[in-house]
Formats: structure tokens, sequence, C-alpha cells
């Protein structure tokens, strides 16, 4: 990861030439759902924000400059994302932690990048964010084609021989992540019997459990959120159906049991490996309980955000221009994730995965992706 993490400290120091040499303090943004079908997330990151702006803060800042944040809603809409985007972009803000929603950092980046602002996201996981190249764009996840591969092996090892669904809601997100899984089982010489959108925001997918049934499908993966795969997985099982549900981080939340009741025990799901479990997180998930925040995989990969790009700028030296000769690489994050998941080049960095079955919280297969 030394090149990429180099590339975050060289944007600093070339990029960010406009940046005016005196200011009272520097201008943040977050960018999370405070509204919306996955509000639950966006609360969640825009904590992790928080809590890392206000340590920076105690400590004397960055560069010895106060920070302070501005946070807008972006509902994980496109629309409401351009919108939330300019917003940030005409408050001048110099680096954005988000979007969450893949649906919202992709159409957002390009702004970002003619505004010559930094973004970082803690959650969006389709590969397009990262594969078109903008020097100005990171994350701390891993990608939708890392879950690709340990989903879709999974259902090529315990049903490859039988009838497999593959749906998905059509966002950036899911149908990017049904596409990976597909391409990964198509690998392993597994074919799905279907693989369909299905029409978020619905409180009936009738026709969709019917033809389910109908062609007798042992499995169902489904890419997306919480409340649809919650509706689904009911509607089955309130028709007979006993087949297995199968799905990935979309479903890592309490909002999944809302919907699904007794209907959701036994689902799986990929997930990355939550970073309060790594040993170096211990005192900030401690300072994260003193403040009554509960320290979500979510909080801490905003919390790594803010972490890595104020490391870059103290690395850097400054905001503005100092040549192109400070290459210097971005330290180890102490919760354990790294500022960029993609090399220049478009190589994927080593993750690790879990299966999760929800009912018990056990992981079943793990898979580390080849670097």
């Amino acid at each position: 990861m030394r090149h990429a993490n180099s590339r975050l400290v060289v944007f600093f120091g070339v990029t960010l030439a406009a940046i005016a040499p005196v200011r009272a303090e520097l201008l943040i943004g977050d960018a999370s759902p405070l509204t919306g079908p996955v509000s639950w997330s966006g609360e969640q990151h825009l904590m992790g924000t928080e809590l890392a702006v206000a340590e920076l803060n105690a400590k004397g800042g960055v560069l010895g400059e106060q920070i302070r944040l501005i946070s807008v809603d972006d509902a994980c809409d496109t629309e409401q994302a351009v919108a939330a985007a300019r917003k940030l972009i005409s408050d001048r803000v110099i680096f954005v932690v988000g979007h969450i929603c893949s649906g919202g950092a992709i159409p957002t980046a390009p702004l970002y990048e003619a505004a010559g602002v930094i973004v970082i996201s803690p959650s969006a996981t389709n590969p397009r964010l990262t594969e078109e190249g903008r020097a100005n764009v990171f994350r701390v996840v891993g990608r939708d084609d890392q879950q690709g591969i340990l989903g879709g092996n999974y259902l090529a090892d315990h049903w490859g021989g039988r009838n497999i669904a593959i749906l998905h809601d059509g966002e950036a997100y899911g149908r990017g992540l049904a596409e990976e899984t597909r391409k990964t089982l198509n690998a392993r010489g597994a074919r799905e019997a279907i693989f369909e959108q299905i029409t978020p925001g619905l409180v009936d997918y009738f026709e969709v459990v019917k033809k389910i049934q109908a062609m007798s499908i042992d499995v169902l993966y489904y890419a997306g959120y919480p409340a649809e795969a919650g509706l689904l997985i009911r509607q089955l099982r309130d028709r007979g159906d006993d087949l297995q549900m199968v799905s990935a981080d979309g479903l890592s939340s309490e909002d999944y049991w809302l919907v699904a009741g007794e209907a959701g025990e036994g689902t799986l799901f990929t997930s990355f490996r939550d970073p309060s479990k790594n040993p170096g997180a211990a005192t900030i998930i401690e300072r994260a309980r003193a403040r009554k925040i509960d320290p979500t995989y979510r909080v801490l990969y905003s919390y790594g955000a803010v972490q890595a790009w104020a490391a870059a700028v103290e690395q850097a030296g400054s905001l503005r221009s100092r040549g192109g000769d400070h290459l210097v690489a971005q330290p180890r994050l102490r919760y354990g994730a790294r500022p960029n998941q993609v090399r220049p080049e478009g190589r994927r960095a080593s993750v690790r995965l879990r299966l999760v079955r929800l009912d018990e919280r056990r992981v079943l297969a793990e898979g580390l992706d080849a670097d």
C-alpha cells in the first residue's frame, strides 16, 4: 500500500495550492444519509467523524489550526448527494468524509475533483469509485468484487448444482455486488436460475416470491439494503418456503431484524471484519464509550477516514504546495484500516472477509482476497 498511501500525501502537497495561507479554522465536511432508508448507518458514520474531529481539536487541531465540521444529509440518494456535495464545495471545505452509499459517492467524485477537495469514503464499496483514477478519491473499506468472491464461492461450494437466484435493487451498491457475485459463481462453472432487479421501496413482493417458488429456488442471494431483504424473506417464509437467504454487508444492522422478524433467523451475509476486534482500536473504543458512543465498525471507519486525512496533512506539513518532493507513506492507521483499498494501477489490497450466520453471529467461512 506504500504507493497508494503516498498518493494521498502528494495530493495535499500539490493539488491544494489554492488554499488561502491564513484561515481561522479548517473546514471539513461529512456527507452521510441522516434521513431515508439507511439513516441508521449515516448517524453512526457521522458520530465517528465527530469523535475524530473533537479529539483532533483537543490536541491542537491539524497544523495548529482548529477544525470545523459541516454535516450534510445526502439521504443515500443520487440527486440529493449531488446537491449536498455542491453545498460543501460552496462552503469551501477542503476534505469530505463520505459519501457512504456508492450511488452518492460515484456521481459526486468529479465535482470534488474539480474543486480540489479530498474525499475518503468510509463505506462505499462499488469498485468504480476508485477505479476511475481520480487522485482525490480514497476509501477505507473494501470493495464489492472482494465480497463477490467470497459470496460467489460460497454459493458454488454449497449450491453449485442446485437452483440459485440472485436479486438486486438496481442501485450502484446492489447491482454492482450482484454482478460481482454472479461473475465468481459463473467462473466456478455454476449458473444462476434467476438474475433480476426488484423495485426498492415496495411493501409487497408477491410476484417475485411467486417466481422464486415456481422455479424451486434453493438459495436466494440478495444484494441491497435491509428493508427489501427483510420483506422478501418474511414473505417467502409466510408462504412456507425454507430456502437459504444469503446477502452482504448491507444487512449488517438491526434494521434487517426489525423487518424480517423471526424469518431472518439463519440468514447468511458477507462482511468486512469489524475493526473493533483489532487490539490497536482498544483506546479509541474506550474513549468513544466514555462519550456515550457505541463504537460500531461504522463509527470506526469514519474515525479512521479523518485520521488518515489528518496524518497525511501533518506529513505533508502544509495544505499548500511545497513541490512534489515529499512522497512519504501514510502510516498504518491505529484502528487497522488504510486510507485507500485500491492501488493506482487498480490492483486490490488484501482484505479479510467473513461470512456470518445472523441468528448466532457465528463466522462460518473466511476468505482472504489475493494481493
